[in-house]
C-alpha cells in the first residue's frame, strides 16, 4: 500500500487497456498493469467469452477493438493480437492517440517496425515492444555470471528454446504458411534473439537456418542463428518444437569456465494458476535448478560450484514502461535492438 501511495503522490497512474483476453492477456499483461501501482487496468476487448470481469470485478470489457481505442480516459494500449496483425493495430492504437505496447514479434518487417516508431514520433507517442524474457530468471543468472567476469574472455554461448509438440496448432493462424510473421521463428525467435541481443547488440554477421519436420506443417518448426561478435565471441541461438529431451537451454564457455543453466524460469506456470506477482514465492526457482559454474585456478585445479539464481520478475518491464511514459526515462529494448532483430527474423535462410 505504501508503494502505491508513493506512486500516486509522484503523479496519476497510466490508465491501461489490453487489446485481447486469451493467454498473453490473462497471463502476461493483465496480472502486471493490475499489480503495478503506476498503473490502472481499465478496459479489456472480448469478442465473444466474458471472463476478465470473474478476476478484475470493474474491468470494462469492450466488444471490439474500436471501441476500445475511442476511450479516451486510456492512454497505453497493449497490442497482444496474433503477431501478423500487430502492425495494423499498433498503428491505429497511435492514430487513436495512445502509447503502445506491443508484444512480439513487434511486426513482420523492419518497414513496418520503422513506419511505428516513426509515427510514433509523430504523433508524441512510444512504441514499447514487449520482450519479458529479458526478466526471466534463468536468464538473468547467466547474465549475472558473465558479467560477472568468472568466465574470463567468452569464446562461446548457446541458448536454445526447445520443446516437444509434434502436432500442428489447434489455433489455425499460426499455421499460415502464406503469413510473413509465422512459424517458429517468429514466435521463440523474439525471445532468444533479444536476450542475446541485449547483452551484445548487433552481430558483425550472421547465419540463418530454418526447417519443417512436423507432418503437413507450411510453416517453420526449427532454426538455427549463428552469430558473429567482436573478439572472436560466438552465439548460437536455436528452437525446435520436436526436443523430445531438451539438453541445458544455457551453456556459456570462456577462457577460465564454463556456465550451465537450464531453462528453468517459474513466472509462466506460477501467472497461469492465477498466482499473483505480488506474491512472495513468485518469480522464484525451485531448489536444485541452481546453474552450474566449473573454472580452473591459476595452479590448475578444478572448482565446481552451484551459482544461487537470480529471482524472475516480469514486473520490470512494466516498471520500465511506467518510467519512460511518466518520468522520461529511456526504455531499456531500444528502437536499435527491435530493428537488428527484425532484421534476423526476416533474412533469408543459408
Amino acid at each position: 500500500m505504501l508503494l502505491k501511495y508513493l506512486y500516486l503522490r509522484m503523479s496519476k497512474p497510466i490508465v491501461a487497456g489490453i487489446m485481447s483476453y486469451g493467454m498473453s492477456g490473462r497471463i502476461f499483461q493483465a496480472p502486471f498493469l493490475e499489480a503495478h501501482p503506476g498503473f490502472k487496468l481499465k478496459a479489456i476487448t472480448e469478442r465473444s467469452k466474458k471472463v476478465a470481469a470473474e478476476r478484475y470485478s470493474d474491468i470494462i470489457s469492450y466488444d471490439t477493438i474500436d471501441e476500445l481505442l475511442n476511450d479516451t480516459e486510456i492512454e497505453l494500449v497493449a497490442v497482444n493480437t496474433p503477431g501478423k496483425t500487430h502492425y495494423d493495430f499498433a498503428k491505429l492504437a497511435l492514430l487513436a492517440g495512445k502509447h503502445v505496447l506491443i508484444e512480439k514479434p513487434a511486426a513482420a518487417s523492419t518497414a513496418e517496425v520503422k513506419d511505428l516508431f516513426e509515427l510514433g514520433r509523430k504523433q508524441n507517442k512510444q512504441v514499447f515492444i514487449y520482450q519479458n524474457r529479458r526478466w526471466d530468471s534463468d536468464f538473468q543468472s547467466l547474465k549475472q555470471v558473465i558479467e560477472s567476469g568468472k568466465l574470463g574472455k567468452l569464446i562461446e554461448l548457446t541458448i536454445r528454446f526447445d520443446r516437444y509438440n509434434p502436432d500442428l496448432s489447434p489455433k489455425a493462424f499460426k499455421e499460415e504458411g502464406d503469413s510473413n510473421a509465422n512459424g517458429l521463428v517468429y514466435d521463440l525467435g523474439p525471445h532468444v534473439l533479444d536476450q542475446v541481443i541485449s547483452l551484445f547488440g548487433k552481430p558483425l554477421r550472421f547465419t540463418k537456418v530454418t526447417g519443417r519436420n512436423r507432418p503437413g506443417t507450411l510453416v517453420d518448426d526449427y532454426f538455427l542463428f549463428q552469430l558473429s561478435y567482436p573478439n572472436q565471441l560466438n552465439v548460437l541461438v536455436a528452437a525446435s518444437l520436436l526436443t523430445a529431451q531438451p539438453v541445458p537451454a544455457f551453456v556459456a564457455h570462456g577462457t577460465l569456465g564454463t556456465y550451465i543453466k537450464d531453462r528453468v524460469d517459474m513466472q509462466e506456470a506460477q501467472l497461469d494458476k492465477n498466482m499473483l506477482p505480488t506474491d512472495a514465492a513468485y518469480g522464484l526457482e525451485p531448489a536444485g535448478s541452481e546453474g552450474k559454474l566449473t573454472t580452473f585456478a591459476s595452479d590448475g585445479s578444478k572448482r565446481a560450484e552451484l551459482i544461487p539464481s537470480v529471482k524472475g520478475d516480469y514486473i520490470g518491464l512494466f516498471e520500465a514502461v511506467y518510467q519512460s511514459i511518466r518520468n522520461n526515462q529511456p526504455y531499456p529494448i531500444t528502437e536499435e535492438n527491435i530493428l537488428t532483430q527484425i532484421e534476423l527474423l526476416e533474412s533469408q535462410t543459408s
